[in-house]
């Protein structure tokens, strides 16, 4: 049964990657591409500063799964791959590129969001299966909806409002380390906030009623983020003259990836259990009635 439900997942992860691609590719590369147009104007950082192999949570655009470009896998500030070790992408004087930038958003891009897929995806339904029928009488389908959108909240809306997507030309190599650990804190610490209010939620929900009770619970889970928020330190590396519009375009495109790939886990896992539940409610009632 669960193997059945992790290769749904995985399946169902597959199919978000490839439609976060698309997006990735339609609203999110022209804004790339204006940006390392800008490098050079704006003393731009090298897409692999240091780095030898991708690390999560970068800044360039040609990062691996969980970058902060908006044409990449979700969400992360660590370099690209260094040109000599990994091919990564630079904009370095005389150094040469053993992958195009083609080829770093397109191929490399899908085989990164299909991977990234595929294995949130297979999280998502273990998590689903553990949770199922223990947050109150839900159908699967809601079930799963409410499961994409906290992860939706918890590990792309919340850590991002802290230490938001920034494209190419924006932001310094030296704070790189820094700036992925603090980003992976505050992911753990909205997982870690949002388990306990789920928790909390439950308690309250026998004294004040269940709506009394989740809206009690989300007010601790904002509560704690903001505190944590507040009490972490605050990067502003975008260069005086960066285009405001152009900034923005990058940010909302790499949430609208992000918001793409957790809508088609959530909904469309859950489309996909609530019929399999419905065929086999079906199958038994046939045994019976024969």
């Amino acid at each position: 049964m669960v193997g059945s439900i992790l290769l749904r997942g995985m399946l169902v992860g597959i199919l978000a990657g490839l439609l976060a691609f698309g997006f990735a590719r339609v609203f999110g590369e022209p804004a790339v591409e204006r940006a390392i147009g800008l490098e050079g104007q704006f003393g731009g950082h090298s897409h692999a500063p240091e780095a030898a192999a991708p690390a999560p949570h970068a800044h360039g655009a040609d990062a691996a799964p969980h970058t902060h470009a908006a044409d990449a896998a979700p969400h992360s500030h660590a370099a690209t791959p260094a040109p000599e070790a990994a091919g990564g992408h630079s904009h370095g004087d005389g150094e040469e590129e053993l992958f195009s930038r083609s080829t770093q958003s397109g191929p490399g891009l899908l085989v990164a969001l299909v991977v990234y897929g595929a294995a949130m995806g297979g999280l998502f339904a273990l998590v689903f299966a553990f949770v199922n029928g223990r947050v109150g009488a839900l159908s699967p389908r809601a079930t799963a909806a409410l499961l994409g959108l906290a992860a939706f909240i918890a590990l792309v809306l919340v850590p991002g409002l802290k230490y938001p997507a920034n494209p190419p030309a924006v932001g310094d190599g030296s704070t790189i380390g820094m700036r992925t650990a603090l980003f992976f804190m505050m992911i753990a610490a909205s997982v870690v906030a949002m388990t306990g209010a789920v928790v909390l939620a439950r308690g309250l929900a026998a004294r004040h009623g269940a709506w009394n009770g989740a809206l009690l619970a989300t007010i601790a889970y904002l509560v704690v983020l903001t505190v944590l928020s507040l009490a972490l330190p605050t990067f502003n590396e975008v260069p005086e003259g960066f285009p405001a519009d152009l900034l923005w375009q990058f940010r909302v495109a790499t949430l609208g990836i992000q918001a793409v790939f957790w809508a088609v886990i959530g909904l469309g896992f859950g489309t996909w259990m609530e019929a399999a539940s419905r065929n086999g409610a079906g199958r038994k009632a046939k045994l019976v009635h024969h």
